[in-house]
């Protein structure tokens, strides 16, 4: 499912036209890229899903090309955590809704 999908479908579930699903989502969207960069909270739905900031520790690999080791260095990633209900849900414990 697509973004456009996706507004569509919480459009025809909510009876709030597809404009402001948009305008919502791409208020969650930015909110969390915000907090994301910050770096110094997490964004969490409970029971759904939390974003935040991690570090990748700098460390060394290998060039699959030649084999030699080059350095790799630290960098910033995002983690993306499905929480409880969610899981549940992909498991097959729980209904969809």
């Amino acid at each position: 499912m697509n973004k456009s999908e996706l507004v569509e479908t919480i459009a025809q579930r909510t009876g709030v036209s597809a404009s402001n699903v948009n305008a919502t989502l791409n208020g969650l969207f930015e909110v969390v890229a915000g907090v994301v960069a910050k770096g110094d909270e997490k964004v969490t739905i409970p029971g759904f899903i939390a974003f935040e900031q991690t570090t990748r520790k700098a460390r060394t690999g290998r060039n699959p090309q030649t084999g030699e080791a080059i350095h790799v260095p630290e960098s910033k990633a995002v983690k993306i955590s499905a929480g409880s209900k969610l899981k549940s849900i992909a498991k097959g414990e729980t209904a969809a809704p």
